[in-house]
């Protein structure tokens, strides 16, 4: 891939388009790429994604991100990871973070608001807007919140309930892409 942290924003920023086309296009714009060249570098990332001869998840995000920014140790019940992490400047509040389990594999892949950056803290249903907040942070403001299964590999859902501006609750189905808050729906 071109400039490689440049082309994967390009590749989160293609699969957030089918949820907010217009987000995705301002952000294009701002990172002065074309929609063909978007498309172009997706292809290239799919294409690399499914080769027979790939490489390993974890292998193929430092050979296109470089070395991590940090690594930071995890224990997740009684396993230990780590949490391999990459800054893109079109989102600076957040980092990319890819969680890397004791055999090398990949097991989770998403954006992460970034140390010392202002969390989001979402309080009511006018607060869910698109890009606003990462899964962990709407899960912590909403708790406790339902995982839910995506639509896709890069997708996450989250059920909760939610006030909205007067303090009525509602069940609340939000959904992720690459750990960000695309939209989220009433139910019920």
């Amino acid at each position: 891939m071109g400039g490689m942290p440049l082309d994967f924003q390009l590749v989160l920023l293609r699969r957030m388009a089918d949820h907010n086309p217009d987000l995705v296009e301002d952000a294009r714009r701002r990172l002065g790429v074309s929609l063909a060249e978007m498309r172009e570098t997706n292809k290239r990332w799919q294409a690399m994604v499914r080769s027979p001869r790939s490489r390993s998840a974890a292998a193929r995000y430092r050979s296109v991100l470089g070395e991590p920014e940090s690594v930071v140790p995890r224990r997740l019940g009684d396993v230990d990871c780590e949490a391999r992490r990459w800054a893109l400047p079109l989102w600076p509040d957040l980092l990319f973070e890819v969680l890397v389990g004791p055999d090398g594999g990949v097991w989770n892949e998403w954006l992460v608001r970034a140390p010392g950056a202002p969390a989001a803290r979402p309080k009511t249903l006018d607060d869910l807007v698109p890009w606003s907040c990462t899964v962990d942070e709407a899960a912590r403001a909403f708790a406790p919140a339902r995982p839910l299964e995506g639509t896709a590999p890069t997708r996450w859902g989250l059920a909760f309930t939610a006030p909205d501006r007067a303090g009525v609750r509602h069940e609340v189905v939000a959904e992720f892409t690459w750990g960000l808050l695309q939209r989220s729906a009433v139910v019920g």
